[in-house]
């Protein structure tokens, strides 16, 4: 495979990575827009430039490695801009993750190694799974989410598009986690996550703003 990547990122590192150890990366550079970085590498791959040169390289697959949701769905709407087709976005997956029958993967999603799958487990498009996050039967992965490492999701939890799930969190089974909402590092879910707002601690609360009570 010929692969470019989005994002001058760890994330980017390792994506490369898990490429390499599946044995399918033939070519590879990375794309983006920060000029310092430019002719410099990234896990042993070219920063070719900014998005704009993912025109000269056609025969290339495409996969936006930045951490969080938003920020790729807004990339993902430049490289639409830039003629950039749905159909070539790549899927990596680490050799080390097991994707059952009756579990899907959307274009432009990764899973890191660990990861795992067990039944009826749907990944959206652009979602990042990141290491020995543990998905169960019948969750669901909305567009542009991301997992972080450790993250532990009962059975039939949705993640909506966009939300972030920080480092080592849990969720338990049934709930739902709103659009571009967070839930923080180690924090334990036990009832739904509303749209856009951030909840901490175990069991998680949402965060305080100035001068507002914690309902």
């Amino acid at each position: 495979m010929k692969l470019l990547v989005v994002g001058a990122s760890g994330l980017a590192e390792e994506v490369l990575a898990a490429v390499r150890a599946s044995g399918t990366l033939a070519q590879a550079g990375v794309l983006d827009d920060d000029e310092r970085r430019w002719g410099t590498t990234l896990g042993g791959a070219p920063v070719l430039g900014g998005l704009d040169r993912v025109r000269r390289h056609p025969d290339h697959r495409v996969l936006v490695c930045v951490g969080r949701g938003r920020a790729r769905r807004a990339i993902v709407e430049r490289l639409t801009a830039l003629r950039v087709d749905r159909s070539r976005y790549a899927t990596v997956i680490h050799p080390s993750v097991h994707v059952p029958a009756g579990c899907s993967v959307g274009r432009g999603s990764v899973l890191l190694a660990g990861a795992v799958l067990t039944a009826d487990v749907r990944v959206g498009e652009h979602v990042v799974v990141m290491p020995h996050a543990t998905l169960t039967h019948g969750d669901v992965l909305e567009d542009y989410a991301t997992v972080c490492a450790g993250v532990s999701l009962g059975g039939r939890v949705v993640v909506g598009p966009g939300a972030y799930l920080g480092m080592n969190a849990s969720v338990r089974e049934d709930r739902r986690i709103g659009a571009d909402a967070t839930l923080g590092m180690g924090a334990a879910l036990t009832v739904d996550l509303p749209a856009r707002q951030t909840w901490v601690g175990v069991p998680a609360r949402p965060v305080r703003q100035a001068g507002e009570a914690i309902a």
